[in-house]
């Protein structure tokens, strides 16, 4: 990229970039074609790690694969979680938040280059705290804006991803000042190029409640809510199971499965960054029909590809880190690879303000938790007798 700058006669690299932003206000096939086949990447494509039935796995730089070793227009499903923005940085090679969409970019172009006109972009992305504050980023907003506005992208829907095991971090602002509540939501951008993606919800209904399970039984009266909503008599009709909504549920909890077991019987990094294979699944199902190509670009431990290959999906998975590479091998030596066993147990969510305000109600710090106190124990009153 330096070289590039130099090339073209620009005194530095952000110059060079904001020129090039400049001057790609339109995204027609023309000047997208221009910027991928331009000097700004100088790539090396991945190499093929292995092989199975339906997919491939490779090792290298993930840009390789999708501006050289990909077909233009050959993706049904990129389905990823690239390493986030945080501030400390992760084994895993995280970027710096303030440093993330000049990161991005290029993957971005990438990504639009080699997804269908009808496929989708899931992007599972973490939030972050401010360095020193009890602020959050806004980097993965930016991220989700620039997608759409400089690179043509729709936002089909957000999804929230709550993790219930989840512990309390931030400790210092959730556990120590306690000005803060833990953070235990990943936003989910589904993204195309299109507004009319394939999808359909039929492949994801949730079991019904009790109380719709009680209503298709006794039927159902239609009327007029308060809300305004005019609830017709095909209300009451047995579809087999419910919308679910957007916010997924799943508790990241998994820690001795088969993956774990033989990364450390043959001395191997567990990648600490791994989404539950519902994720995947849920959108594999909903976006793309059998030997469709889905495609995880950030592939890690290759979760996305064991689960496209349960659900008779062709997939490509991309990991710059080969130790990771060779612990995800697991999922796909021996046993064909399948996906774990359906858990139908709801999660607890208790309503706002349960406890009634009764567990503490001292004034609140009127400098918002700037000063760090440490609360000291009462103590105990004793009586002479």
């Amino acid at each position: 990229m330096q070289r590039s700058a130099e090339i073209a006669g620009f005194d530095s690299l952000s110059d060079y970039l904001r020129h090039l932003h400049a001057s790609q206000s339109s995204l027609t096939p023309s000047t997208l074609r221009v910027r991928e086949e331009s000097p700004l990447y100088g790539l090396v494509e991945p190499s093929v790690y292995a092989e199975t039935e339906r997919g491939k796995v490779f090792h290298g730089d993930s840009l390789g694969l999708l501006h050289e070793t990909l077909k233009e227009s050959s993706v049904d499903l990129i389905m990823t979680s690239p390493p986030f923005g945080l501030v400390r940085k992760k084994s895993y090679g995280n970027e710096d938040a303030d440093k993330y969409i000049e990161w991005f970019r290029p993957f971005a172009q990438g990504m639009r280059r080699v997804l269908k006109e009808k496929g989708s972009l899931v992007i599972d992305i973490g939030g972050a705290w401010k360095p020193g504050t009890p602020t959050r980023s806004l980097y993965h907003f930016e991220l989700l804006i620039t997608l759409c506005r400089e690179y043509g992208f729709h936002l089909c829907q957000e999804h929230y991803w709550w993790n219930p095991a989840k512990l309390p971090t931030p400790a210092e602002w959730v556990n120590v000042r306690r000005v803060r509540v833990k953070d235990a939501v990943n936003c989910i951008w589904w993204l195309s190029k299109t507004p009319w993606p394939k999808a359909s919800n039929r492949r994801i209904l949730s079991p019904y409640s009790d109380s719709m399970k009680a209503l298709l039984t006794n039927g159902y009266t239609p009327k007029l809510r308060p809300s305004g909503h005019d609830i017709s008599d095909k209300f009451g009709k047995d579809n087999g199971g419910s919308v679910p909504p957007n916010l997924l549920a799943l508790a990241n909890t998994e820690s001795n499965g088969t993956y774990q077991e033989y990364c450390r019987a043959n001395n191997l990094p567990v990648h600490p960054a791994r989404f539950p294979s519902r994720i995947p699944e849920y959108f594999i199902r909903m976006l793309t029909d059998e030997r469709d190509l889905v495609v995880d670009p950030f592939g890690g431990s290759c979760v996305t590809g064991e689960v496209a290959e349960s659900l008779n999906r062709k997939w490509v998975c991309c990991e710059l880190d080969e130790d990771y590479l060779k612990g995800a091998m697991s999922r796909f030596v021996g046993v064909k690879p399948r996906l774990p066993k359906a858990d139908n147990a709801p999660y607890q969510v208790f309503p706002p303000c349960s406890l009634n305000g009764a567990a503490d109600n001292s004034p609140l710090a009127e400098d918002g938790g700037f000063q760090r106190t440490v609360k000291v124990p009462k103590q105990r009153t004793l009586r002479l007798v």
